[in-house]
């Protein structure tokens, strides 16, 4: 993969087989983040899991100290009372059947879905379409719950899902190149608290295998996975 003349010169500055104690790692992710727009800075995580098996999957809800810096489009499946909760708790798509019909026909612009759990049954039929997605509303990860406006502001206020990929690795956005230091840091050790309280009865050996943060247009720095979870 070609790379610019920024990134070259950013990678210079960052020693690819040592890894760098979180803050010092942060000040460089933050350092090479030059691009013209506010870059994601990005965690990336290599987990001693096997998500094929049930007993080592990593999936979960973590509501960032610092939010996200993102704006997060939320659609709720909700009638009646709970559906006006869901629209002044500021949900820009709420509806029932109505709203599955607009799914179907392709309109997705949203990145979480919530439903009451009376709604699963419409929901369900939109397995196919939300499921690839990550979209399905999950009574575990409280997107099925009767407290739709809860679930809307924790959305919208920074609350990210993590889910374990085939390889066991786990990647998310912790915020943005216009964050402090100091925010950007405490939301990284809130998402690997978060991982490892979610460290499955199945995982055996060591958990945390890799840890990285980069920022969209940066080169990945590597951390010290000891060092983070002190």
């Amino acid at each position: 993969m070609a790379h610019g003349k920024r990134y070259a010169k950013a990678i210079e500055g960052v020693d690819r087989e040592k890894t760098y104690p979180l803050e010092e790692a942060v000040k460089l992710v933050k350092a090479n983040a030059k691009a013209k727009f506010d870059e994601t800075i990005e965690i990336a995580m290599n987990l001693g899991i096997d998500p094929r098996h049930a007993d080592q999957a990593v999936r979960g809800m973590i509501a960032l100290p610092n939010g996200t810096g993102k704006s997060v489009r939320v659609a709720v499946f909700a009638r009646g009372p709970k559906a006006e909760e869901a629209k002044a708790a500021g949900a820009e798509l709420v509806g029932a059947e109505d709203l599955a019909e607009k799914i179907n026909a392709g309109e997705m612009g949203f990145e979480r879905c919530v439903a009451t759990p009376d709604m699963m049954g419409v929901v369900g039929r939109l397995g196919k379409v939300l499921g690839p997605r990550g979209l399905m509303p999950n009574p575990k990860l409280g997107t099925v719950t009767m407290d739709v406006a809860g679930a809307v502001k924790a959305a919208k206020a920074g609350q990210v899902e993590f889910r374990a990929e085939k390889a066991g690795i786990v990647h998310c956005g912790v915020g943005k190149a216009s964050f402090s230091e100091a925010a950007i840091t405490e939301n990284v050790r809130a998402f690997i608290a978060a991982i490892t309280r979610a460290k499955p009865a199945g995982a055996k050996g060591t958990f945390i295998k890799k840890v990285s943060i980069s920022s969209t247009m940066g080169p990945g720095v590597k951390l010290d996975p000891a060092t983070v979870q002190a």
